[in-house]
């Protein structure tokens, strides 16, 4: 049996860190600080191009359709972004549900 059991129903959405994103708290690491959540971006949010300098980014796209530098990503797509590296921006182009973790603390820069 896993030691720790989040079930996503019985958790809220909450504000994000941009207008337009939602977040749902899967699993908050008290060692390390790093979450696993679910993000929600309503349809036609950007996301500026930012940096994380505490944590490692890792997201599976579950929902919709994201666009990169002139790309669009539905589901089935990871993305990785290294921490203190610069990504985005992003766009939602529908809704888009992802599954994202970062490994260190929740910083943007």
């Amino acid at each position: 049996m896993f030691q720790y059991v989040s079930l996503a129903k019985d958790k809220s959405w909450q504000p994000g860190p941009y207008e337009g994103v939602e977040l749902l708290v899967l699993h908050k690491s008290e060692t390390t600080g790093g979450l696993t959540v679910l993000r929600k971006f309503k349809a036609g949010t950007t996301i500026p191009a930012h940096i994380h300098p505490q944590a490692n980014e890792s997201a599976y796209i579950l929902s919709g359709e994201w666009e990169e530098s002139g790309v669009i990503y539905t589901a089935g797509t990871f993305f990785f972004a290294p921490k203190g590296e610069q990504h985005g921006p992003h766009f939602a182009k529908t809704e888009v549900i992802s599954l994202t973790s970062f490994d260190g603390p929740l910083t943007i820069v």
